[in-house]
């Protein structure tokens, strides 16, 4: 079984990213990914080449995703349970940290050996933030078909095949889809990039003002209708005049903050530590941005400190200057 796993192991990351998309965790999709491969290797004396081997790994892989769906939930990010607060200043809400939240994806997991820049580019937007939480909106079915065929490209016969249907029932799954997907997906967050400078310039200033203290700042990177979310507490804000105060009362004082700038889901994000009060800085979380010409439309602050060694950042960090 050598042979299987040479020829198998090219497609970890792509098939890591799709398992992602179904599920909306990094951490279920691994475990997924570590299935999808136990099943290949076992049936791989059976297998006839009669389609390739990505296509019935692929083929695993999402039925393997369709089973574990059965008895998973939703996965939500807070602007998904209900209205944004109001008062920038009352204290938010507590929430499980272990509930059915939105995890992000590191863009390493999908980069880190990829020989096609242009797929990478393509997997990176297909991972993007907003796409991921509209994905959940879907009955499992209707999420692989519309990931099989608008994301991945299968035709719609070999996506028939893959689900064990029609290729006229995908035809129609795939309309529906496509159909709820333009009900819940926010046209705002899914606009094209800006330039990468300008994404750069919005990221060193979000930067700038966590490790700086300056709350102004955010006045003038935050667009007028931005969002503020931060699973795995429900409470979030909606615009400009309730994202900055809050903001404001989190930056603290100079120092307090050391943020790295890094991406997620083909997003910019800055990993954040906090300094505790022995003077060390422990890792927090991750705080991912949309972002456009006009400013940060939206951010998604995740407060899971786990996340930065998924970065391959350390757990504490020591200021550089």
């Amino acid at each position: 079984m050598e042979d299987f796993a040479t020829l198998a192991e090219p497609f970890r990351s792509e098939l890591l990213a799709h398992c992602y998309r179904m599920l909306g965790s990094v951490d279920e999709a691994e475990d997924l990914v570590q299935e999808t491969f136990l099943r290949a290797w076992r049936a791989y004396d059976r297998f006839e080449g009669r389609s390739s081997l990505r296509t019935w790994l692929y083929q695993i892989a999402t039925n393997v995703c369709l089973t574990a769906l059965r008895r998973a939930g939703r996965r939500v990010l807070p602007s998904g349970l209900g209205a944004p607060g109001e008062d920038p200043f009352a204290p938010p809400e507590t929430a499980d940290p272990h509930g059915p939240w939105l995890q992000p994806f590191p863009d390493a997991l999908v980069t880190a050996g990829a020989q096609d820049p242009a797929a990478v580019v393509v997997s990176r937007e297909s991972l993007r933030l907003a796409l991921i939480a509209c994905l959940q909106y879907l009955p499992p079915r209707q999420r692989a078909v519309l990931i099989l065929r608008d994301v991945l490209a299968f035709p719609a016969p070999e996506v028939a095949r893959m689900l064990g249907t029609t290729t006229a029932a995908v035809k129609s799954s795939l309309q529906r889809a496509r159909a709820r997907l333009e009900e819940v997906g926010p046209a705002a967050d899914l606009a094209a990039e800006p330039s990468g400078r300008r994404q750069r310039e919005l990221l060193e200033g979000y930067v700038a003002a966590f490790e700086n203290s300056d709350a102004a700042a955010f006045e003038r990177l935050l667009r007028q209708d931005a969002a503020l979310e931060m699973p795995p507490t429900p409470t979030w804000f909606s615009g400009r005049a309730t994202c900055v105060p809050f903001l404001a009362s989190a930056v603290g004082s100079p120092g307090d903050w050391l943020m790295v700038p890094t991406t997620a889901n083909g997003q910019p994000a800055a990993a954040a530590y906090r300094r505790g009060p022995d003077g060390v800085h422990r890792a927090f979380g991750l705080a991912v941005l949309t972002v456009t010409e006009a400013g940060i439309s939206r951010i998604v602050a995740f407060g899971f400190p786990g996340i930065l060694t998924r970065l391959g950042l350390p757990e504490t960090r020591t200021p550089s200057r």
